[in-house]
């Protein structure tokens, strides 16, 4: 179908406009007297090491830690793996690692973190008195709240031994420059895997506030601790930053631009609705379906044909069973909304390959969707409530698959109307 492999070319050149060896290529930090040590967490962090040690003309060493299965062959850092998005024991050991790799360094030494989105679930470091299992049952808390990331990350930060600049100070007196992958609405890089080398400004009191806006069920535990004072993650006016360096190297709205830029080599026109779309998943699609629907129909806002693009980071508050992440979420409120209609084809994936906890980072739909799950013996609602999109569009054939990316700047979403 022509309209789903110009979708397919689309999300393929947001995700190439986030390379790591191009996002790296002219953001290398100034070479130190002393050491050189690499540090990193995220899903595309194995890659940025893999195009940092090709790009470093010196030597170094370091290590960093990534989701299962999305390794890459270093020679100089040492590449981990760990679980996602609950953390687990292997991702303990990667915490201590990352935080002995910074230890003993001096003024003269360079630490240069690489960071990208995946990094709060894989550098679980829970304070002192805590455990795993109390990492495990926040993070299962905080993806069943529904809640936006930035207050997940939030409140990751202060339950917390390395999150919130943690990580950097660690490595005083040595310089750290952190070269920030954004997968986070409005890139601001203390949000990005929770800051592990980038204090935030969001204070111990404002995650508790968030804490009880958003209903979010925190263990007494984990609740008492966030309400002690001593809890409170680094401040970033702490001397201990003052001479660190921070740089967004890729983002979703620079991968967005690039997706842009594709259509209109192919003779549509491209608009870019926001790089930082926030909420419920279902409602957010609700939204978009109104804007293509009235493309359709009255050729406004925008004339068609035309691709409608959107980024950022939606959320999905579990209400059933089922399989699926946000971006399927999303697609099959969308399907709904679009039921019946002709002329408008979508693809929403997340661009580091993978959406939630299965193997497909979207899927496609069109009109025609609902009507083909029903000739599956699927109910659209049914499967929705039930939060399993997953294997709704897994009946009929339209997942998107593409495998690890090597790189993580969000959500893509992208609606072609004809």
């Amino acid at each position: 179908m022509i309209e789903i492999n110009l979708l397919t070319r689309l999300f393929h050149a947001a995700v190439a406009a986030a390379d790591p060896y191009q996002a790296l290529e002219t953001r290398l930090p100034a070479k130190p007297k002393g050491r050189t040590v690499v540090v990193g967490a995220g899903k595309g962090a194995a890659q940025l090491a893999q195009a940092f040690e090709k790009l470093w003309d010196g030597p170094l060493s370091g290590v960093v830690v990534t989701r299962y299965g999305y390794g890459a062959d270093c020679d100089k850092v040492e590449v981990l793996e760990a679980a996602h998005p609950v953390p687990d024991q292997a991702g303990l050991y990667a915490s201590r690692a990352l935080t002995q790799a910074v230890c003993d360094l001096t003024a003269d030494d360079l630490v240069v973190a690489l960071v990208c989105g995946g990094g709060s679930a894989l550098l679980p470091a829970p304070p002192q008195g805590f455990g795993l299992q109390d990492e495990q049952l926040l993070n299962q808390a905080l993806l069943a709240s529904g809640a936006p990331i930035s207050v997940m990350n939030a409140i990751r930060k202060h339950f917390s031994t390395l999150k919130g600049g943690r990580l950097a100070a660690a490595a005083y007196p040595a310089r750290v420059v952190s070269l920030v992958v954004s997968d986070v609405p409005g890139d601001d890089p203390a949000q990005v895997a929770s800051g592990p080398t980038v204090a935030s400004e969001v204070s111990r009191e404002q995650a508790l506030q968030w804490v009880k806006s958003h209903s979010i069920k925190l263990p007494a535990a984990i609740l008492a601790h966030l309400e002690n004072p001593s809890a409170s993650a680094p401040d970033p006016s702490d001397p201990v930053f003052a001479h660190n360096d921070v740089q967004v190297i890729a983002s979703a709205g620079l991968s967005l631009e690039a997706a842009a830029s594709l259509a209109e080599q192919n003779g549509i026109s491209a608009v870019i609705l926001s790089d930082a779309i926030e909420g419920e998943a279902r409602e957010v699609a609700r939204v978009h379906a109104a804007i293509a629907r009235e493309v359709q129909t009255k050729d406004r806002p925008f004339r068609k044909p035309v691709v409608i693009l959107s980024g950022g980071e939606t959320t999905v508050t579990l209400r059933g069973s089922g399989r699926g992440g946000r971006n399927t979420e999303f697609l099959l409120s969308l399907a709904q909304e679009l039921d019946g209609t002709s002329g408008i084809v979508a693809l929403a994936a997340d661009t580091d390959g993978i959406d939630g906890s299965e193997d497909n980072a979207g899927a496609f739909v069109d009109g025609s969707t609902c009507t083909k799950l029903r000739s599956k013996g699927r109910d659209p609602a049914t499967d929705l409530n039930n939060n399993d999109a997953f294997s709704a569009f897994q009946a009929i054939d339209a997942l998107f698959s593409p495998g690890p990316t090597g790189t993580n700047v969000n959500d893509f979403r992208a609606i072609l109307v004809r």
